[in-house]
């Protein structure tokens, strides 16, 4: 690959409206409440009953998905620089995203796994995502000859709090007390409610990376087929692990979305927000790379959601 296509893309500043990222998590919420609208609280009882399924989860998530990453970085050697790595290995190390649930809930899929996944994976993301993009991070460096220090990684507890409490818990609990008190209102705002919220957060994302647009034309080529490699290989990651393990369908479809979707909005507060990354050479790279992974796993989470409710239809005719 041609180093002024590397030089141009690390010289790429992205910036994040605040306001448009709070928009973003607010709506989210939001999300998270239209999912839990059509959960019962046994649900979850039967979930940990049979704990195979989240301990597979967990596994395809935390340890497969970086580990994997870290060989495709390899696999792709000179077709990518160090900080395009890197970017590909900070979105691996991050827990599942919200946006998941609603992709779960829409595909037919388990979707008390997949809120139970999501919510043990976010917890578990103050020790495992600077562990995994520490030790992934060295290895790549190491193996690819690259002369760059990956800084040690320290995720805010208050950043991983708000996302468990405000952006997970709280709706949640709110939408399982009216599923439970209020079945018949709920039954009513749960399909009307989930796309309403699914159609704003489009546009928030949209609005939120209006502002770096150039940016994202002077290499959306090339980032496209980076992050849609990535991608793909996170989805079949859980896919192929429900699959040998021979889980229900519904828990293979939400291993599937769970692995496939990831929380690359707290990999941009880590790039944006905080000092970690200071040390660092120009890595416009690893903001890129973050930054279109927020917007194109909800473009494949759709598709495969579409994908797996068509089988469903095809089974019937």
């Amino acid at each position: 690959m041609d180093n002024q296509i590397f030089e141009k893309l690390d010289s790429i500043n992205v910036t994040l409206n605040a306001g448009g990222m709070n928009t973003i998590n607010i709506v989210l919420a939001f999300v998270m409440f239209g999912v839990a609208l059509g959960i019962k609280p046994r649900m979850f009882v039967e979930v940990f009953r049979k704990p195979k399924s989240v301990i597979l989860g967990m596994c395809s998530q935390l340890i497969l998905l970086p580990l994997l990453t870290f060989g495709l970085t390899l696999l792709l050697g000179k077709s990518i620089n160090w900080s395009i790595a890197l970017g590909m290995i900070l979105v691996a190390s991050c827990p599942g995203g919200n946006i998941s649930n609603f992709m779960s809930s829409l595909s037919k899929a388990n979707v008390e796994l997949s809120v139970s996944l999501t919510a043990i994976s976010t917890a578990l993301c103050v020790l495992m995502t600077p562990f995994n993009f520490w030790l992934y991070g060295n290895l790549y460096l190491h193996f690819a000859s690259v002369q760059a220090d990956v800084p040690q990684l320290v995720i805010p507890l208050w950043d991983v709090f708000k996302t468990i409490v405000i952006l997970l818990g709280i709706p949640l609990v709110l939408g399982i007390l009216t599923s439970h008190f209020l079945p018949r209102v709920a039954e009513k705002l749960k399909k009307p409610f989930q796309w309403i919220s699914i159609v704003f957060f489009l546009v928030m994302v949209v609005l939120s990376f209006w502002s770096n647009r150039v940016a994202f034309l002077q290499c959306i080529q090339y980032i496209f087929l980076i992050v849609l490699v990535h991608n793909l290989l996170a989805l079949l990651t859980g896919f192929t692990v429900g699959t040998a393990f021979k889980v229900p369908k519904a828990d293979r479809r939400t291993l599937t979305i769970e692995t496939g979707i990831q929380n690359s909005g707290l990999g941009l507060a880590l790039l944006l927000g905080t000092s970690i990354f200071a040390g660092l050479p120009p890595h416009g790279g690893m903001l890129v790379i973050t930054a279109w992974w927020g917007v194109w796993h909800i473009v494949s989470g759709l598709t495969v959601s579409s994908l797996f409710l068509l089988s469903d239809k095809k089974r019937k005719a």
